[in-house]
C-alpha cells in the first residue's frame, strides 16, 4: 500500500526588506517596509517582522574527542538571544497570484540593550527578517538583514551651579537706623562712619 506524501513547501512569494537607513542608535526606531510579491493564491495567517539581538561568546568546554578517546578543552561559541520582538504588520488575508504589497513598520530599539559589537571572543548582532505565516505550510521568509545599532552620543553633562549660603549679621546705623552688614565700615544710606 503506497501513501501519497505531499511535500510541505512555503508559498511561492518573494519578500524583501527596505530599511530607511543603514545605521540606527539605541532608543531609536528602526523603520522601513516589507515588500511582498506573490506567484500563487493562498491564505496568509499573518505578515510580520522578526527583529532580534543575539550575543555570542567564545567559551572553553570539555568535549569528548573519539580519536583521542578522552575529553579535551575546545573553544566553542555559545549564543543567547537578548531581545526579540515579532510585530504583526497584517492579520489574516487572502493573497492572490500577482499581488504586490508594501507593509511599513516602525520598531523601537530599547535604549537599555547593547550596541552591535564584533570582537575576537564576543559578538552582539541585530537582525531583522520578514515573514508571511501560512497555516499547515512552511512560512515564507525573507533574507535576514543584519542591522548596525550604535551607542548614542552621550549628552553633555551640565553641572548645576553651587549656591553658597552665608549668614550675614545686620546692624543698625547709629545715626539713621538703616540696617547694614556688620562688615560695612560706612552706612550705605547716610554715609556716616560706623562706630563699634
Amino acid at each position: 500500500m503506497s501513501f501519497l506524501i505531499k511535500k510541505i513547501t512555503p508559498p511561492k512569494v518573494s519578500l524583501s526588506l527596505n530599511l530607511s537607513k543603514s545605521t540606527y542608535f539605541l532608543g531609536e526606531n528602526i523603520e522601513g517596509e516589507l515588500i511582498v510579491s506573490s506567484n500563487e493564491d493562498f491564505d496568509a495567517d499573518e505578515v510580520r517582522c522578526e527583529f532580534k539581538c543575539d550575543e555570542s561568546m567564545k567559551v572553553q568546554k570539555r568535549i569528548y574527542d573519539p580519536a583521542l578517546k578522552r575529553e579535551v578543552l575546545r573553544d566553542v561559541w555559545e549564543t543567547a538571544t537578548l531581545y526579540s520582538v515579532k510585530p504583526c504588520l497584517s492579520g489574516p488575508m487572502h493573497i492572490s497570484k500577482g499581488f504586490t504589497g508594501k507593509f511599513p513598520f516602525s520598531i523601537n530599539i530599547p535604549i537599555t540593550m547593547k550596541p552591535t559589537y564584533k570582537g575576537v571572543d564576543r559578538r552582539v548582532t541585530w537582525s531583522i527578517k520578514g515573514v508571511v505565516a501560512v497555516k499547515g505550510r512552511l512560512d515564507a521568509v525573507s533574507d535576514t538583514v543584519e542591522v548596525q545599532v550604535a551607542q548614542p552620543a552621550a549628552a553633555p553633562v551640565v553641572k548645576e551651579r553651587e549656591i553658597i549660603v552665608r549668614e550675614v549679621v545686620m546692624v543698625p546705623c547709629k545715626y539713621c537706623g538703616t540696617l547694614m552688614s556688620q562688615t560695612e565700615t560706612v552706612c550705605p544710606h547716610c554715609g556716616a562712619k560706623r562706630t563699634g
